[in-house]
């Protein structure tokens, strides 16, 4: 059999980074990119220099690197600016993972997971055998982006930019509930990963 690759996706605040932890856990290879992300704007980065040719050198901190949460705050008050900044990062960011996906494939790994908030939104599911969206209660998900200092004001304004978690969950091949305990949750990628390879 060839590989498999699936796409992991998800809205805010609905366990995505811990379900690509319990994949990883599972022996299974995966790419998150959003660690792209930050890799490519690393300090003297191309993706830097234009990313401050457009936004200014305000968005930087004072050791010259890319202060995220600021940026972050202007294209998420500005649909235009956001538009700007996919343009830096998105192409490069579906250059490393599509690049990733082909090792996978010429190293003739069984199985391999793209992490992407932004999956269906771009189009990529066609890039997959099958994908997986996590979910959770709006309640449980409310408190998830309380701990990272968010408020409901920002949860809506960064939600705008997306497909609603629910839209998302209809879309997906499999549904993975992140309500209860790892356990529970392993559980259910122990149910799930037999079925990938075949959409």
């Amino acid at each position: 059999m060839g590989t498999a690759i699936f796409g992991l996706t998800g809205g805010i605040g609905m366990g995505k980074s811990t379900a690509a932890d319990i994949v990883r856990s599972l022996g299974i290879p995966v790419v998150d990119t959003d660690q792209i992300a930050r890799e490519i704007v690393a300090d003297g980065s191309e993706a830097l220099a234009e990313i401050v040719a457009r936004f200014g050198p305000g968005i930087l901190h004072d050791d010259g690197s890319l202060d995220r949460p600021a940026l972050a705050t202007r294209v998420f008050r500005d649909p235009e600016q956001r538009l700007v900044l996919e343009s830096i990062l998105h192409p490069r960011i579906r250059t490393r993972w599509r690049g990733q996906s082909e090792a996978w494939r010429s190293a003739g790994v069984a199985l391999g997971c793209v992490v992407i908030p932004l999956l269906f939104e771009k189009g990529y599911e066609r890039d997959f055998d099958a994908v997986v969206a996590v979910g959770c209660s709006r309640g449980t998900q409310r408190v998830r982006i309380a701990g990272r200092g968010w408020d409901v004001a920002e949860l809506g304004r960064r939600e705008a930019a997306q497909w609603t978690p629910e839209r998302k969950l209809a879309a997906a091949n499999y549904l993975l509930w992140t309500e209860g305990t790892l356990e529970v949750h392993r559980r259910q990628w122990l149910r799930i990963i037999p079925s990938l390879g075949n959409g």
